[in-house]
């Protein structure tokens, strides 16, 4: 008989055997292993283990299905542990709601955890420039129509405020951005409008939009408004541009004379000031030669009193060269001749002084030709009027 069945009494020899007198026990059960381990691991998390090794199907079926729960909740609440982490960017902050309670702290840049299904974290960029267009007609308020476009570029300044006080920011913004301009067209013409003053509403709209998303406490920082345009209604647009055309033509004439007139009025200046000092300098120069006639008629007549007759004769002849200095032709009586009289051409006899050289010499009148100028001159005979003739 086989020393492992049931009627050898060498028990004690079974490898599987508790020893004499012990119960037969087979190879490790798997079952029992894992029972095993989910007791311990039931223990861990504060469960109560299971019923006895041998104690059936039915508790180590319960043993089996207490692991899996706590399996299955080990995995999800490592995954909710791993929900929780995120990353929040330089460029933005993180506004927390705990059970739709907002708290007071805003979260910075870096990693942080936040219990999920607890709190909700919405991260807000607080750098962008956000741009947003707005078009409506409006009245001025010299009771006339136009159309304009503006453009609003804007920061989010405080992620909380924008986010919680509010409802829709952004509708805030359209409603603010359109009540500040209106107020400042309203308060505008219409040439300065649409011309000149666009410049000017801009800013105006800028710093009545800003009072009005502070007050709403928005979270909003207006960074720059533009009038992109700024027309007449439609239907009358080609009027108004024609207008637009004749102030421009008027405004280029007024330039042009402003420079005509800046051009003229300099140099006119000039010319005055040089005749008052070309006046200036004629007036001393007929003082001084008046002073100096008056001292040299002086001193002629201390020389006249000296000597009558020859003071007399030298200022006729200093007269009469001074009026033959300019004559061309000379007329002289002759003496002997009856009613006959000599002309002497002066400018012909120095031309002929000024014949070209000959043969290294020039051919002149001599002094001689002057003194005699009966020999050289032809005489005419001219009838000399006297008194009874």
């Amino acid at each position: 008989m086989a020393w492992n069945e049931p009627d050898n009494d060498d028990r004690k020899d079974d490898p599987w055997s508790n020893g004499p007198g012990g119960k037969d026990q087979g190879p490790p059960d798997i079952e029992e292993l894992i029972n095993n381990f989910v007791k311990k691991v039931s223990g861990l998390f504060g469960g109560r283990g299971g019923g006895s090794t041998g104690g059936g199907g039915r508790d180590g079926g319960e043993a089996i299905s207490g692991g899996l729960v706590v399996g299955v909740l080990v995995i999800l609440a490592i995954i909710w542990v791993g929900a929780g982490f995120y990353t929040v960017d330089e460029q933005e902050r993180g506004v927390v709601l705990r059970f739709g309670v907002a708290q007071e702290a805003v979260v910075l840049p870096g990693l942080h955890w936040n219990p999920p299904l607890i709190d909700e974290v919405t991260l807000i960029n607080v750098t962008r420039v956000y741009d947003r267009d707005f078009s409506n007609t409006m009245l001025t308020e010299d009771d006339n129509i136009i159309d304009i476009t503006m453009s609003v570029q804007y920061i989010i300044t405080d992620a909380r405020s924008y986010f919680l006080e509010v409802e829709d920011p952004e509708m805030s913004l359209q409603h603010a951005a359109e009540s500040a301009i209106r107020h400042i067209v309203g308060s505008s013409t219409m040439d300065n409008a649409i011309t000149t003053g666009r410049e000017q509403i801009a800013q105006d709209t800028m710093v009545r939009l800003q009072d009005y998303l502070n007050l709403y406490g928005t979270g909003i920082t207006v960074s720059q408004v533009n009038i992109d345009q700024s027309l007449p209604p439609q239907q009358v647009r080609d009027a108004f541009d024609d207008v637009i055309k004749a102030d421009e033509d008027s405004e280029s004439f007024q330039n042009q004379a402003r420079a005509y007139a800046n051009q003229v009025v300099p140099e006119s200046r000039g010319n005055a000031l040089r005749q008052l000092a070309d006046a200036n300098a004629y007036k001393e120069q007929v003082i001084a030669r008046a002073d100096g006639e008056a001292q040299r008629f002086e001193a002629l007549l201390v020389e006249y009193q000296k000597a009558p007759e020859v003071t007399r004769e030298r200022l006729y002849l200093d007269a009469l060269q001074e009026v033959m200095a300019n004559a061309t032709k000379v007329m002289i009586d002759v003496e002997g001749g009856g009613n006959n009289m000599m002309v002497l051409p002066l400018d012909q006899i120095m031309q002929s002084r000024r014949i070209p050289e000959v043969n290294g010499s020039f051919e002149s009148g001599s002094d001689f030709q002057l003194r005699n100028p009966n020999n050289q001159v032809p005489t005419r005979t001219a009838p000399v009027r006297g008194s009874g003739r």
